[in-house]
């Protein structure tokens, strides 16, 4: 199964959101202070539905 992490983040990152903490588990707070937006990010994201969900979350397209 492909791995989504990596190109997520990097996503994020271009979008102006910065890792705030770790979360449970394998889980990662991101946010974005212009915006007043924060989404969870699991590390080991495996599914292109959980990656463009995250991104619907954040406010951008999909992207997977």
């Amino acid at each position: 199964m492909a791995d989504f992490y990596r190109e997520l983040v990097s996503i994020l990152r271009a979008s102006g959101f910065e890792f705030l903490r770790s979360g449970k588990g394998s889980h990662e707070i991101w946010i974005n202070r212009s915006a007043d937006r924060h989404v969870t990010v699991p590390r080991t994201t495996e599914s292109r539905h959980t990656a463009n969900d995250v991104l619907k979350q954040a406010g951008l397209p999909k992207k997977f």
